[in-house]
């Protein structure tokens, strides 16, 4: 039996760049997950006959929605729902499942690497038939409807066992519980030399933050690699993520960088974040940027089977440093500065433009999927590592002594009082035409800028992007307000200073970029517009 249930409009239900992103409490309140939900099967045209994909990071409610939305897509006139054993889907692999299944799109239940728990976050993302996220036009017509949203419906029925692998059915639609790891690992093999990378003899760390890359990780890295039992560390995906943040950054995954830091270091450190679609690389004594991870990355390419036949080209977010720039240059393929948002690459991988993709808060990927990809990123690396006998520190020198290095940090300010950091935002665009010529110590503005994008493959704009600071020389610095927080706004700073290959290639990041900060709070006021004297996080 289908049930339609009266409702209201809620007024605060709009996707940020990874969906919508708010407290567990107010997703708990009636109808709140079902209104958004029932706006999305609403807007998605072809449901009847079609297949979905549900699956989460296994944060707490995940569960809950699980079995809500598994009642609505049945009502809503879905054929076939596939989900993840336990509600598990990393990210990335919802992006494979969808399209190795022909799904029309999928509901991936997660606020990525947010805390996790009843006090803290939840999220619903929707992506599209191609795996990826959806994009603008789609996310805005959701937005539209959850204004007018009037009635849900839903089956009536028990709750589907999530555990037990195998198909049942609800109210005529079948519902095929799969293992969540077997398809995705499967992926990976084809792209990476596995027996290169066993046979290397190398020693490493990966933290999965008791997040949802645990078991992905504990298949691959110990089972079909080979590495020690105990490689994976925090392996176990938990509702909380263990009480700690699942974000793979020098503050929340601490405990490796010490260890990397140290004399018992192992050849190779990683983390990944709540949904696995983040990553964090660390070599023995020697941190990686998410922005040189992607540089060096699409520099070496070529030495895992999956890319041997080169790169169409190399995309990154406007934000992430200009290194991968440099390596798209020196390769003669195209390089694009698109917005942040994934779902910004999904047209370049799909018209066949780009391989490679990046952003700067620690996303890296490639055409396999339609997401970011964390241990993706993690095998490659480890691929390059054993097909060069390199250290990962070998690599980072050897690439800037060729391309020079572009030091580079970001500084967020969480929880900032969103009317200051609007009100920041908006003295900041009212200066950008005074700009250009002035001075701060040593800097002098060349140009300045709110970046708007105009997507090659259709022409559609995305205006009002984050606001630009370029020095003469190559510094610059950004501002942006960032999409994927859930209470009050997170500013965020980027701060960028080329060295050419002849400069200094090993020096102190915060040293060399010193300036650039002094200018940035002398530019943006940010002491004054939000009473923050210093960041809450550095990466």
């Amino acid at each position: 039996m289908i049930r339609t249930v009266p409702t209201q409009p809620f007024s605060d239900q709009k996707p940020g760049t990874s969906g919508l992103r708010k407290k567990v409490k107010v997703f708990q309140q009636p109808n709140y997950a079902e209104n958004f939900i029932q706006s999305v099967f609403d807007v998605v045209e072809g449901k009847e006959g079609s297949t979905l994909v549900i699956g989460g990071d296994g944060r707490y409610l995940n569960r809950t929605v699980i079995q809500t939305a598994i009642r609505m897509a049945a009502a809503a006139g879905f054929a076939r729902v596939v989900v993840g054993q336990g509600g598990i889907l990393s990210t990335p692999a919802a992006s494979h499942l969808i399209r190795r299944r022909g799904a029309l799109g999928g509901l991936v239940l997660s606020a990525s690497h947010n805390p996790g728990g009843p006090d803290e976050d939840f999220g619903i993302k929707y992506n599209v038939a191609n795996g990826g996220p959806a994009p603008e036009k789609v996310t805005e017509a959701i937005h539209a409807r959850t204004l007018s949203i009037t009635e849900w419906h839903a089956a009536s029925g028990p709750d589907v066992d999530l555990d037990t692998l195998g198909e049942v059915t609800v109210e005529g639609m079948t519902v095929e519980i799969v293992d969540p790891v077997a398809d995705y690992a499967a992926l990976m093999e084809s792209l990476f030399d596995f027996d290169a990378i066993r046979a290397a003899g190398l020693t490493i760390a990966f933290d999965a933050m008791s997040a949802v890359t645990g078991p992905y990780a504990t298949e691959i890295l110990e089972r079909r690699l080979g590495f020690a039992p105990g490689t994976v560390r925090n392996g176990v995906p938990l509702e909380d993520f263990g009480g700690h943040h699942p974000d793979p950054n020098l503050v929340h995954a601490r405990d490796l960088y010490d260890l990397m830091m140290s004399a018992d270091a192992p050849d190779f450190g990683a983390a990944s974040d709540g949904d696995g679609d983040r990553n964090l690389i660390i070599g023995r004594g020697r941190f990686v940027t998410p922005s040189d991870s992607l540089a060096m990355l699409a520099a070496n390419a070529h030495l895992a089977p999956g890319y041997a036949a080169g790169l169409n080209g190399i995309a990154r977010s406007m934000p992430t440093s200009a290194a991968a720039d440099r390596v798209a240059a020196a390769l003669g393929i195209p390089a694009f500065e698109t917005p942040t948002g994934w779902k910004f690459f999904g047209n370049l991988l799909d018209a066949g433009m780009a391989t490679i993709c990046g952003e700067e808060s620690a996303g890296t990927g490639s055409d396999h999927v339609r997401e970011k990809d964390g241990l993706w990123a993690v095998l490659l690396w480890l691929n390059m590592l054993a097909a060069t006998g390199k250290s990962v520190d070998e690599i980072a020198r050897d690439h800037w002594a060729r391309f020079g290095r572009n030091y580079y940090a970001r500084h967020d300010y969480e929880g900032v009082d969103s009317a200051a950091a609007d009100a920041l935002m908006a003295a900041l665009r009212a200066d950008l035409p005074v700009l250009p010529g002035r001075r701060y110590g040593p800097l002098t503005v060349a140009a300045a800028d709110d970046f708007a994008y105009r997507d090659p493959t259709d022409d559609s704009v995305s205006a009002n992007q984050g606001v630009r600071v370029l020095f003469d020389g190559g510094s610059r610095v950004v501002f942006r307000l960032s999409g994927t927080g859930t209470s009050g706004a997170t500013l965020r700073v980027y701060l960028e200073r080329y060295e050419p290959a002849d400069g200094y290639l090993d020096t102190d990041t915060g040293t060399m970029l010193a300036d650039i900060v002094a200018a940035a709070e002398e530019i943006a006021g940010i002491a004054r517009h939000t009473g923050r004297t210093r960041p809450d996080v550095v990466t």
